[in-house]
């Protein structure tokens, strides 16, 4: 039997995945909770359809590892990081939609308005956002009120007007003005950084951590927004559908201005690399606790799908 502490950086990505989905399919079940009437069954397909459909889970990994810097990896965690995983779902459930990037593919199968239709992935989208806060707030979660609070409060602000859902407004304006360098970075910032900056602080938050480690892990989290965010524009000019699971080429088509394509492969590779580094270097105070969590900023930049 292998131990855990020297599995390679995947196998633990895929234990935290396969401990995340094991949740999420209890919370996505056919169970009435207390105040609710019924779960529609064709909703309910609908949301599992947009949920439990594989993927790296890499949002939930960063809130059980940034929780386990601090020994508070616990079922807590888990059920944070499954509501952060409910907020990305939805997300990516919307900007699937015909009036968003009009996707057929995630994840290497039909997206949700294909599988289903435009009115159950919009109501499916709509259930996983509110489910989120749900899940936090529930007495299942058992943290301290104030840490619950803080933790609703962070994720409203990261997926909301000032965060992911802005950015995706943003994204979409960009198809008609091409925005400048710095109107990319901050269209990046939130609409793929801000659930990543979050789920790395969720983890100091759940734990009582200072307000100093707070900081410095939503520093560390938006240096891998933006890493993984660059590193995706070169998978959409590099990579295929097939290998990607989701369609590829279709920023260049619709005209999106990306930092790829303003300064190419090799200085993106460059500010990888960069990014990495910083990343890493956040997390010296840390020592060897911080091993996995700088795996997975090397992870970000150098993956292939």
């Amino acid at each position: 039997m292998i131990e855990e502490d020297i599995l390679p950086f995947e196998a633990h990505l895929e234990l935290r995945a396969q401990s995340v989905e094991a949740l999420l399919r209890r919370l996505l079940d056919e169970r009435i909770l207390p105040g609710e009437i019924v779960r529609p069954g064709t909703l309910l397909a609908a949301m599992r359809h947009g949920v439990l459909n594989g993927g790296k889970r890499l949002r939930p990994f960063l809130v059980l590892e940034s929780a386990a810097l601090f020994e508070a990896d616990g079922e807590a965690a888990l059920r944070v990081a499954a509501a952060l995983e409910c907020v990305h779902c939805y997300s990516l459930i919307h900007d699937d939609l015909p009036a968003m990037d009009d996707d057929d593919l995630r994840r290497g199968q039909p997206t949700v308005h294909r599988a289903f239709d435009e009115a159950s992935a919009i109501l499916a989208g709509d259930s996983l956002l509110t489910y989120a806060f749900d899940i936090i707030a529930d007495e299942a979660t058992e943290l301290p009120a104030q840490r619950k609070l803080d933790l609703v409060l962070g994720l409203s602000r990261a997926a909301g007007i000032g965060g992911m859902a802005g950015g995706q407004a943003l994204d979409l304006e960009a198809e008609r003005k091409r925005p400048d360098e710095t109107g990319i970075i901050t269209l990046q910032a939130m609409k793929t950084g801000a659930l990543i900056r979050y789920g790395c602080e969720a983890g100091a938050i759940l734990a009582g951590a200072a307000p100093a480690d707070r900081e410095r892990l939503a520093e560390f989290g938006s240096a891998i927004g933006l890493a993984f965010q660059l590193a995706d524009d070169l998978l959409d000019l590099t990579s295929n559908a097939e290998t990607m699971g989701k369609a590829t080429g279709k920023d260049a088509a619709a005209g999106k201005a990306t930092l790829v394509g303003l300064h190419g492969a090799n200085w993106a590779q460059d500010q990888l690399h960069g990014l990495v580094e910083q990343a890493h270097l956040l997390l010296e105070p840390y020592g060897e606790r911080a091993a996995l969590l700088k795996d997975a900023a090397s992870f970000v930049a150098e993956r292939r799908k």
